[in-house]
């Protein structure tokens, strides 16, 4: 009678682990066929993509400081010019770029206008320093905007995977029958760049320094 029971139970036991595993590579299948796994990954994916938006955005802003230093020496008149980059790079230091950002259109788009701004205020650096041939001779001077061009080629191209990056997403999020698992665990479409000019994402801005160097620094 006690063995009985004990096979009874190995039984029970053995039907449990099988009713288990069958649940969990059905709910497996089941998750992948809805397209719940996809939209984990490009959830991932865009993430990773605005990781590196923001590394470069803020390689720009820590270029600031010794540009604004560096023009100083040489265009003490300038003052209004200087404290508009000062500002712009204070109020881009001064939001938020977590992740969460990319949940909330509206703090996305302040936080490209606060970009927009900075972009703005460097252009108008950039023209005051053809004023100072002295300026445009300094070693330390040429370095900077030698990096500076190279590093808004680098946001140009990671602005671009991104915008690409979260399209694809949200063309998943609404589209059927993806679109109902995304409604079921709560995935919403995501904050994006706007972008005026659809050729601007393939092409990074130039920095105009009137000697030349402009054109050759994306690839540093």
């Amino acid at each position: 009678m006690k063995r009985i029971l004990i096979n009874n139970n190995r039984s029970i036991a053995l039907l449990k682990a099988v009713a288990l595993s069958t649940f969990l590579v059905t709910s497996s299948v089941s998750l992948s066929g809805c397209g719940y796994n996809k939209l984990q990954e490009q959830d991932v994916e865009i993430e990773s993509k605005w990781s590196e938006v923001v590394s470069q955005y803020q390689r720009r802003a820590d270029l600031v400081p010794n540009l604004v230093a560096v023009t100083k020496k040489y265009a003490t008149h300038e003052e209004e010019v200087l404290t508009q980059v000062t500002q712009a790079r204070s109020q881009v230091g001064g939001m938020k770029v977590t992740p969460e950002v990319l949940n909330d259109p509206e703090a996305m788009k302040k936080y490209q206008e606060a970009q927009a701004q900075m972009t703005s205020a460097l252009s108008r650096l950039m023209a005051v320093s053809e004023n100072y041939p002295d300026l445009k001779a300094d070693e330390v001077f040429m370095k900077l905007q030698d990096e500076l061009a190279g590093t808004e080629n680098r946001i140009a191209v990671a602005r671009g995977r991104y915008i690409e990056t979260v399209g694809d997403y949200n063309k998943t999020v609404r589209k059927f029958p993806t679109n109902i698992t995304a409604k079921a665990f709560g995935m919403d479409t995501k904050a994006n760049f706007s972008v005026d000019n659809e050729a601007s994402i393939s092409s990074p801005p130039k920095v105009d320094f009137g000697d030349g160097t402009g054109d050759n620094t994306g690839n540093k």
